[in-house]
């Protein structure tokens, strides 16, 4: 029983150190990667389609993505979706590539970015002490009913504790590697 509480615990911390990675993809550093694209959705023949869906997108250097539809149609779709996107890009367009050019981050943007960057790990970190205290919850209601004993209680407490601290350790790696990135010029 104890260990199902666990397991449950383990799997939903998890899910939120994997919502944690993807808000970060979300937060641009100064390099170019496929991945800042992922949030845009273009229109597809009546349908929001995701970007990557439609065409294929490529890091053609350090600052600049390129992204080649799979249709030519698309081209115009495509450049509007990226302009009405929040990311601040500006495309241009040869033939059937869009190249979309990354600005050079200041030093505000990248603290900015960074204080975003802290926000996200937060929320993490609280979502995974919600789901400790989830799991105490049930570890307390097994001893109401009498199902366990206190010290089995106890036991699965500190082992809960274990598994909080080391998802809370993770997301404080990816941080930290976030705030690499963001700090490389």
């Amino acid at each position: 029983m104890i260990n199902d509480i666990l397991k449950d615990a383990e799997e939903r911390m998890g899910k939120a150190v994997a919502s944690v990675e993807v808000a970060f993809n979300k937060i641009r550093t100064g390099r170019a990667h496929p991945s800042l694209l992922d949030p845009i959705k273009v229109n597809y023949y009546g349908s929001e389609t995701p970007l990557n869906q439609v065409a294929n997108i490529t890091v053609e250097d350090a600052r600049t993505l390129g992204v080649s539809p799979w249709e030519g149609n698309m081209v115009p779709e495509i450049e509007k979706a990226i302009m009405k996107s929040d990311l601040g890009l500006n495309p241009s367009t040869t033939g059937n590539l869009i190249r979309i050019p990354l600005p050079a981050l200041t030093e505000e943007t990248r603290g900015n970015y960074f204080k975003q960057a802290k926000s996200e790990a937060e929320n993490g970190r609280i979502a995974i002490r919600n789901i400790r205290r989830d799991a105490n919850g049930t570890l307390k209601e097994l001893v109401k009913e009498k199902e366990i004993s206190e010290d089995d209680e106890r036991r699965g407490q500190d082992q809960v504790q274990k598994v909080t601290d080391k998802y809370v350790a993770m997301i404080e790696e990816r941080l930290s590697a976030k705030e690499k990135d963001l700090m490389e010029i």
